[in-house]
């Protein structure tokens, strides 16, 4: 695939792409003689991977991190396991607080719509009379 194929199929600007091969987010990819680049499944595969990981707030330096982790083999299997955990517990009570946000929100809104309500029906009952 294209660079502009993939930038399609996972809705992200060339540039981005390009930036992230150029930081090391996405493992080199091959290009055709023409020096256009051809992304394989597995370039995809890392792509959606990023996409999904920046999607959940991980930085782009931890994300480097984990990818140069995982071209040095399995001997760093460990630390890249301890890499996603640390990542997971971070995004879980990300989650919490904004779970609290969201309660918090709809009670403000249950308060406006009672609010409305109670003042409508004050409006109506004024103008029946």
């Amino acid at each position: 695939m294209t660079i502009s194929e993939v930038g399609e199929k996972y809705g992200l600007p060339v540039d981005t792409l390009r930036y992230y091969e150029k930081v090391g987010l996405i493992p080199e990819v091959n290009r055709k003689e023409s020096g256009i680049r051809d992304y394989t499944p597995s370039d995809c595969g890392w792509v959606e991977f990023i996409k999904c990981m920046r999607s959940a707030g991980l930085s782009i330096e931890t994300l480097v991190e984990y990818v140069s982790l995982y071209q040095k083999g399995n001997r760093t299997a460990h630390k890249r396991k301890d890499l996603l955990v640390k990542e997971r517990d971070r995004l879980k009570l990300r989650i919490e607080e904004m779970q609290k946000t969201l309660e918090r929100l709809n009670h403000k809104i249950e308060v406006y719509e009672t609010t409305i309500l109670s003042c409508e029906k004050k409006l109506l009952s004024g103008k029946e009379k």
